[in-house]
């Protein structure tokens, strides 16, 4: 069985000052580090896994109100970790999305875009919260022996040498390892602390997040409308709910968030149409600063910068987590590797790889997500034209849709094995 062990577990069962060793340590244990953490451990290598935040509070309702739009090449991964079978019942597939430049609460226009799952064979992809992902990854975790999950604690300092790191961590224990993984967030402490640097801007936008029952069945069906203050989408969730990522000025989205239940409901209402019948806003509502960034490099010595430490994209193409994903996927394989040749974990070959390996595709989608929501988020009538022209001539061009299908689906280039449903 894995070990979480808390801080004060810790202090009282072992000597903190003691130099303990581990082939790599990851800084974080989100999404991202939790599942690095399954597939080096699958590899047969022994990680720690450090994080501020306790297992209680990221599985708490309250903490995260967001669903993820996990593709299937993710999903063929996580099955292959292991991760997958403890999410049963707790997924809702996407066979279609639909994509429109209408006005608010507006019927599609005769330039909307329709991705149908019928054209490549499987589902696109499937919807699922947040809050459930992390509990199957904790449960995959605890059927891994060599993960070893420290929290609440963090990453105090990092000293590098030539042959390995020493990090000591702010419950006073120092660990040893062949390298160390920054995947720490958007702020990420130890990219900071390592001296990496980013090129980052704000959004002048907030995403506002909230959940939605409504009568009429979604059939699997996500909608994205792009509206003048930015992407509005309605992504189907298991029964009849939809999550709500709705991008707004962020002048306007603190007012909109304080309004009283019926007049919120009601803006909702507006934006989100009749298509589904009479809806009703349940639980929470939350909001989050849109931020772009883009680390300058992905390694340094004996360090890797993995999810959201090494970039963070606009969410109008829901590609997020499932960019992050794919730079554990091909992380674990270069690490992996590197071990079986009889070299280290850290090896700076391994690193170099990884780096060549994700590094252009962070870029492509970075730019891409940024190049789209500057385009979309506006009502200048000729780019409009030009929208939904290219909207059209998309839809129109079977082998073009399904490439745009493909993509999406992280089904194309040259894969990493976790990604094509193999061990690393």
């Amino acid at each position: 069985m894995s070990r979480f062990l808390s801080t004060q577990e810790d202090a009282a069962g072992t000597d903190a000052r003691a130099l303990r060793h581990r082939d790599v340590l990851i800084a974080g244990g989100g999404m991202v580090g939790l599942t690095l953490a399954l597939a080096l451990a699958q590899g047969g290598l022994e990680t720690a896994v450090i994080d501020p935040l306790g297992r209680a509070a990221v599985l708490d309702a309250a903490f995260d109100g967001r669903v993820s739009a996990l593709s299937y090449a993710i999903i063929r991964m996580l099955k292959a970790l292991g991760v997958w079978e403890h999410l049963a019942g707790k997924t809702q597939p996407i066979l279609d999305i639909l994509v429109t430049d209408a006005a608010p609460g507006a019927a599609p226009g005769p330039f909307s875009l329709h991705f149908d799952h019928r054209e490549i064979g499987e589902p696109m992809g499937a919807i699922v919260e947040n809050r459930h992902i992390r509990a199957a990854l904790f449960a995959a975790i605890e059927q891994a022996p060599s993960i070893e999950v420290l929290a609440p604690a963090a990453v105090a300092s990092v000293v590098v040498h030539p042959e390995n790191i020493e990090a000591e961590l702010s419950n006073g224990q120092r660990l040893r390892a062949d390298m160390v993984v920054a995947a720490d967030g958007r702020a990420s402490p130890l990219r900071e602390e390592i001296g990496i640097r980013i090129i980052a801007w704000s959004y002048p936008q907030t995403g506002i997040v909230a959940t939605v029952h409504h009568e009429r069945p979604h059939n699997g069906t996500a909608y994205e409308h792009f509206l003048p203050s930015g992407p509005f989408a309605i992504l189907p969730m298991t029964g009849n709910r939809s999550s709500l990522v709705w991008t707004e000025r962020e002048d306007l989205a603190p007012a909109l968030l304080q309004l009283p239940a019926r007049q919120f409901e009601a803006e909702v209402v507006r934006r989100f149409g009749d298509h589904l019948g009479p809806i009703e806003v349940v639980g929470a509502r939350w909001s989050y600063p849109l931020r772009f960034h883009l680390a300058r490099t992905y390694i340094a010595h004996r360090l890797a910068l993995a999810g959201d430490s090494a970039h963070g994209i606009h969410p109008i193409a829901g590609q997020g987590l499932n960019l992050g994903l794919k730079d554990v996927a091909a992380l674990a394989e270069c690490v992996l590797e590197s071990v079986r040749l009889g070299l280290d974990a850290g090896h700076p070959e391994a690193l170099s790889r990884y780096q060549r390996w994700r590094r252009f595709d962070g870029f492509a989608l970075a730019a891409a997500t940024d190049g789209l929501n500057r385009l979309f988020s506006n009502d200048i009538a000729p780019l409009r034209v030009i929208r939904d022209l290219g909207m059209g001539a998309v839809d129109a061009i079977g082998p073009l849709r399904r490439f745009f299908m493909r993509n999406a689906g992280g089904d194309l280039g040259k894969l990493p094995r976790l990604l094509r449903g193999e061990a690393a």
